[in-house]
């Protein structure tokens, strides 16, 4: 009984299965538990890195303005003393000592001198008008000497104001140049839209930038724009502002990328995060390389993410961190991507946030210049460059340095002249000398018109007058007889008017050694171009495309082109072609190359003046070989199969084995070793039973020989048997016809082979 009574007592013990431990449930509430608080603790991590990465930033800056200050000190210590070294070496230099017994030495001369005006007038005055006389001068001595101390107080501190105004000068910063480059439809022209709010790109021919724009972007702008960034508060903003060229990023415009990065003083280079470094982005950072020019990544189109959640109110890093994970794993891979892809063209790049060294590693900034996250972050990265590592180079010169960027007729003012106004100052009426089509160019500015802050120069807009210019800017010059000025090389004013024929030296100069690198052909096409970057663009793509060029120019097309043009009809009619870009054809001369049968082919854009062109090169080659395919003979040599001759006379059918060269229809063929005997003419070629129109070494084919008319028919085994090779006949007509027009079909040996006939047939 006790037995069973242990035994039922035993039964209610809980079942086996809650023994195991928790249920899958549990433990997957377990799981995300601790998974939620590994994140939390991840998250606390990277927020306390980030709060040290801060701190040491906002330590090392403010390291460096204490380094810059005391640098200044120093150069204000030391102008200082180069002054007062001047001043000793041309004996002007005064001790307070010695300025104080200057101003009594001149009172006791001042009293002096009243004294004895007074003993002059004493014979004619009574002595009561003496005494007031002698008060009188007393008063006017005193008043003498206050005077002077007063000059010696205004001299001091007319001193003193120089000596402000050249530390205000030292400290007094111009606009940065600031570049824009990258590959094509990398987002160059649309992140500038979106500093701007514009949307300049739609004006653009085929949405490609074909010139270099200049943008001025203001200080107050910049501010708007860089108030999203954390720490804005505390920031100091020293330049006065931005001006940012936006080059043109497609293969054709090499030279206008150098030509605006040689501008520049820090550039923007635009990658697309989902492309990573292409050819004309690793183009770029060579020419940054070789001009040794500062650039801050954008890293572009972050928009273009996987499940990207948008909010440019924000700092990009909180933007990037509010990601869901998925989202912030594929922009770590893609980013880390772009780094190593650095890394092989030799750079060391971090994202900006994350940058060990700024001054060795290359920046990296998240942008979407179509929502306009990171853009703030950009703009701010750009500043701080400028205002610590750059501060020396911004530092405004009086000398000028400006460039002519493009020449523009606009309505109302004639011919213009955009420039880039880098250091110094452009007044109205200033005399400045340009290089031009004809010659040098000297004019005196008539007006000087700058766009609207965050407006672009190339875009018209209503422009504001100005009597004068300090740089950085991009600024309109109006000016009499500027339809000739070439853009693309400098600007130089003539202060007196003997410096005039020595600048037009300079700038011929300038132009001969800027277009004699330019390597002409004998024969060629006739270029013609708007400004001297687009010219170098444009050779560069024939040069690249094999198309040879005889002559260029810059400026519209005028009778004379044509002329030039022309003389390339009696060596080859193909290069009587004018290839026009960007420049209007006078009616004149479109009438005369009509006479004269000279192509003119005009295009706002390179690719389109290309296809144009070999649109036209392929027509009259097309129309050539049509015109010479029967005087044209291919060279070729055939054996005989002798167990397939089919017919052995008028017409012969036989087979044969291209022993080398090729043969076609039409090919006239001889028996070398029977005195070159006329067979006739190939007239059909068969392969396996399928009609061809052509046949090379190696090929066994039927041929038909019909003889040529007017001769007597030849005949198999009679004038020749299966022991004679038969070759095609050649003459100089045909070898000709075949260099001109037919080149391409044929191959090296084949022109071997024709050599071999050349010599068998004793052509010269």
């Amino acid at each position: 009984m006790s037995t069973n009574d242990a035994k039922k007592k035993k039964k209610p013990v809980a079942p086996v299965k809650d023994k195991k431990g928790p249920g899958k449930k549990a433990i997957a509430a377990l799981k995300e538990v601790l998974q939620q608080q590994k994140e939390e603790e991840e998250k606390l991590r990277r927020e306390e890195e980030e709060e040290e990465k801060r701190l040491e930033e906002l330590e090392r800056q403010k390291e460096e303005k204490i380094k810059l200050e005391q640098e200044k000190k120093e150069k204000k210590k030391q102008k200082e003393k180069e002054k007062k070294e001047r001043l000793k070496a041309e004996g002007k230099f005064l001790t307070p000592k010695q300025k104080a017994d200057r101003a009594r030495a001149q009172l006791l001369l001042e009293t002096f001198k009243a004294q004895s005006e007074a003993l002059r007038n004493q014979s004619t005055v009574d002595k009561v008008d003496e005494n007031d006389e002698s008060e009188k001068s007393d008063d006017e001595a005193v008043q003498n000497s206050d005077d002077n101390k007063n000059d010696e107080v205004v001299k001091v501190q007319t001193q003193n104001g120089d000596a402000s105004r050249e530390e205000e000068e030292e400290s007094d910063l111009r606009a940065a140049v600031v570049c824009v480059l990258g590959h094509v439809d990398t987002g160059k022209t649309k992140i500038l839209d979106k500093l701007r709010r514009t949307n300049v790109q739609d004006g653009e021919a085929g949405g490609i930038t074909q010139q270099i724009g200049a943008t001025n972007v203001p200080l107050h702008a910049i501010k708007e724009q860089t108030k999203v960034v954390n720490g804005y508060a505390t920031k100091k903003f020293l330049v006065p502002g931005l001006l940012i060229i936006d080059t043109p990023g497609h293969e054709s415009f090499s030279n206008l990328r150098n030509r605006g990065s040689s501008l520049c003083d820090i550039a923007i280079l635009v990658v697309d995060i989902m492309h990573g470094l292409e050819p004309q982005t690793i183009e770029s950072i060579n020419i940054l390389k070789s001009k040794k020019t500062p650039f801050i990544v954008a890293l572009n189109k972050i928009d273009r993410l996987y499940d990207w959640q948008t909010n440019p109110r924000k700092d990009v890093r909180d933007i990037l961190s509010s990601q869901h994970s998925n989202t912030q794993n594929e922009f770590k891979t893609r980013s880390q991507n772009v780094i190593l892809q650095f890394a092989e063209q030799g750079l060391n790049a971090a994202l900006f946030y994350e940058n060990p060294d700024p001054k060795s590693y290359v920046s990296l900034v998240p942008t979407s210049a179509i929502t306009g996250e990171g853009m703030g972050n950009l703009l701010d990265l750009i500043v701080e460059n400028c205002q610590t590592h750059l501060y020396k180079r911004l530092v405004f010169n009086t000398e000028l340095q400006a460039t002519v960027l493009e020449v523009k007729a606009i309505t109302g003012l004639g011919t213009t002249i955009d420039t880039i106004l880098v250091n110094g100052y452009l007044k109205e009426g200033d005399t400045i000398v340009v290089a031009g089509t004809d010659g040098p160019v000297v004019t005196q500015i008539r007006s000087l018109l700058m766009p609207q802050p965050l407006k672009e120069l190339r875009v018209k807009n209503a422009y504001i007058e100005y009597k004068e210019i300090k740089a950085a800017q991009g600024v309109k010059i109006a000016a009499k007889d500027l339809e000739k000025a070439i853009a693309g090389l400098n600007i130089y004013v003539a202060n007196k008017t003997e410096e005039i024929e020595r600048l037009k030296e300079v700038v011929a100069k300038e132009l001969k050694s800027a277009l004699s690198t330019i390597k002409l052909q004998d024969r060629g096409v006739y270029v013609q171009a708007s400004t001297l970057g687009s010219l170098e663009a444009l050779l560069d793509f024939l040069r690249s495309s094999k198309i040879p060029y005889s002559n260029i120019r810059i400026g519209p097309v005028v009778k004379k082109d044509v002329m030039k043009a022309s003389i390339m009809l009696e060596h080859s009619p193909l290069y009587a072609t004018i290839l026009a870009f960007d420049v209007k054809v006078e009616r004149d001369a479109q009438e005369l190359a009509d006479t004269l049968n000279v192509k003119i082919f005009q295009a706002d854009i390179i690719y389109h003046l290309f296809d144009k062109f070999t649109a036209y090169q392929d027509d009259l080659k097309k129309k050539n070989r049509d015109q010479f395919k029967s005087i044209a003979v291919f060279p070729c040599k055939l054996k005989v199969l002798p167990q397939f001759v089919f017919n052995s006379r008028d017409p012969i059918v036989m087979g044969v084995m291209v022993e080398s060269g090729i043969v076609k229809e039409g090919t006239p063929i001889c028996v070398p070793s029977k005195e070159f005997v006329d067979l006739g003419i190939v007239t059909s070629i068969e392969n396996n039973h399928k009609a061809v129109e052509t046949a090379r070494k190696g090929q066994e084919i039927c041929i038909k020989i019909e003889p040529i008319p007017g001769d007597a028919p030849k005949m198999f085994g009679r004038h020749f048997d299966e022991k004679d090779l038969l070759v095609s006949k050649i003459s100089r007509q045909s070898i000709d016809a075949c260099k001109d027009h037919f080149r391409d079909d044929l191959l090296k040996t084949d022109w071997q082979l024709m050599v071999e006939l050349k010599k068998m047939f004793e052509i010269l």
